[in-house]
């Protein structure tokens, strides 16, 4: 699979459809990116620009960023999209705002073209029941920055092509990924299911006086953080003993939140207006200049993190014993 010869679309350009559109340009396609919203035309090729121009300072690229752009058309008209054998759908996590963009794309591509979306909250059976060929539509859930992390979800719906989801997930071999394909559909897929146990059981210790934000982020840093760019969770078990694993699971499983009321904490947070690092209005003070700090600290940590993992693929140690 060449991916010069796959021209591809990516709809909706805030901070995710940027990263995904870098991604797929350092992987060689031609790309169609559309602005939905016109206040995203003016920023969307300085932030890409950006992307391609970092990814060759830390290697990841040897062409400068002119080199991609000759294959990138940045418009806000959905019927530059009729040759792209692949969209990818990026937008608000609104159903009303998605499907109608849904009835654009289908509207100008062909009836082979496999649809997708970048959700992360909405199941893609429920979304499906809102294009007119649901076989052709998956769910591809990426990471940020999509061009430097191996994380990639392929998701079937219910009517979904199963084989329409092993093209996508060979395809994304192409772009750096070590994607998993989620054969049957689940709302907040895999990665999302596991985080936000931990998400609300963070949100327990803290609303409960166990513990400051402070603590439950430095505990996570320091014993999953560790291990979990090598291991995941089973991996890890069985690195450091399955049955001490048993023996606390009868005894702790009990007395985890299990709670299906939305935090405090949060709930404090957003409706007085704070977006994290964004506005500099989070779960810890910032000022702009520390907020604009942690922005560049994240993106430098995103290319160094990326290197070590390269150095650990999946198959590490099936390539030692070869």
């Amino acid at each position: 699979m060449n991916p010069s010869n796959l021209s591809v679309g990516v709809v909706g350009l805030g901070l995710m459809g940027c990263s995904i559109t870098t991604c797929l340009l350092m992987a060689g396609h031609r790309v169609v990116a559309i602005a939905p919203l016109p206040i995203d035309v003016p920023t969307a090729h300085p932030r890409i620009h950006e992307h391609l121009q970092k990814s060759l300072e830390e290697g990841l690229v040897t062409e400068n960023p002119d080199y991609f752009f000759k294959n990138l058309l940045i418009s806000e008209d959905y019927a530059t999209l009729s040759d792209c054998q692949l969209v990818i759908e990026c937008t608000l996590e609104n159903l009303v705002i998605k499907k109608s963009v849904y009835e654009k794309i289908e509207a100008v591509v062909s009836t082979e073209t496999v649809i997708t979306s970048n959700t992360s909250a909405i199941p893609i059976s429920i979304l499906q029941k809102e294009v007119k060929h649901p076989e052709r539509f998956l769910g591809l859930h990426w990471a940020e920055p999509s061009h430097t992390t191996r994380f990639l979800e392929v998701i079937c719906g219910d009517l979904s092509d199963v084989s329409k989801g092993e093209w996508l997930y060979e395809l994304s071999h192409h772009w750096g990924k070590e994607p998993t394909l989620v054969r049957k559909d689940i709302r907040g897929f895999i990665t999302n299911r596991l985080m936000y146990a931990l998400y609300r059981e963070a949100f327990n210790l803290v609303e409960n006086g166990y513990a400051t934000v402070e603590d439950v982020d430095r505990a996570c840093r320091n014993n999953a953080g560790y291990w979990m760019t090598l291991v995941g969770p089973f991996r890890w078990m069985d690195l450091t003993g399955v049955p001490a694993y048993h023996t606390v699971m009868k005894d702790l499983f009990p007395t985890l939140s299990n709670s299906v009321e939305m935090p405090k904490l949060i709930d404090d947070i957003v409706k007085d207006g704070g977006k994290g690092v964004a506005n500099a209005h989070g779960f810890y003070p910032y000022t702009a200049e520390e907020a604009q700090l942690w922005r560049e600290t994240f993106e430098a940590f995103s290319y160094e993190i990326r290197e070590l993992a390269l150095r650990y693929p999946a198959d590490v140690v099936k390539k030692k014993m070869h």
